[in-house]
């Protein structure tokens, strides 16, 4: 009988070097490390990473499903840009959006939705007392993900998540505005968010979530606006 020769330490498994290659360039767009609109070069990512090229396109496809990628018709990939002259269109998006899950959230939710909505609550309250941005990004997205689930309406809950993940990089800005120390008074939004989805409270749900997502809004629009002209004497 031949024995099986051990997997090398150094191998990873089937699929893993995707997921790692992904994981690297999120982060990376995410924290705004990669610019948007800067080129992303496979070479130089297989040799930074010590990867073949297979795994680095497959992440890309992945990445590009996201939103966070574009491959250009010369088939090059950059970092998507952000369109900041229609950003009005995606806050009225996202703001009803928010308002629409929670609504449905209080009418329908089961008592095993809540248990899951205050899991993520308690993993982003986690994140922010961490200042960990990243962490934050993700998990607010899972509380509303959480929350959407709730709601019972599969259109309302895909167009949410797809818009969840468009704004993340606006969401960096965000926190970012406030040097990663979000006040406590944004976690406490989500926990009053959630006593009103356990009271089934419709109107109460639809009023603060719209007021969690303005002031979001607000912050990311006042960051934009910043007048950054010097004066010139003439």
């Amino acid at each position: 009988m031949v024995a099986t020769a051990p997997r090398k330490p150094t191998e990873r498994k089937r699929g893993s070097g995707v997921q790692f290659i992904y994981g690297v360039l999120r982060d990376e767009i995410l924290n705004l490390t990669l610019a948007p609109g800067s080129p992303i070069d496979e070479v130089q990512l297989s040799e930074r990473l010590s990867m073949s090229r297979t795994p680095i396109r497959e992440a890309l496809v992945r990445l590009a499903g996201e939103g966070l990628v574009t491959t250009l018709p010369n088939r090059s990939t950059v970092v998507a840009n952000i369109d900041f002259l229609n950003l009005h269109t995606f806050f009225d998006a996202i703001t009803l959006m928010y308002r629409v899950t929670t609504r449905l959230a209080a009418e329908f939710h089961t008592e095993a939705d809540l248990v899951a909505i205050r899991a993520r609550q308690a993993e982003f309250a986690q994140a922010v007392a961490a200042q960990d941005a990243l962490g934050m990004i993700g998990t607010n997205r899972e509380f509303h993900a959480a929350i959407a689930a709730a709601g019972r309406n599969p259109y309302y809950e895909g167009l949410f998540l797809r818009l969840l993940d468009e704004g993340r990089r606006l969401l960096r800005l965000y926190y970012s505005s406030f040097d990663d120390q979000l006040p406590r008074r944004y976690v406490t939004e989500h926990d009053e968010i959630i006593a009103a989805i356990e009271a089934g409270d419709i109107q109460t749900c639809d009023r603060l979530a719209k007021e969690h997502a303005d002031q979001i809004t607000t912050q990311i629009r006042t960051m934009i606006a910043v007048d950054r002209r010097q004066d010139i004497t003439l």
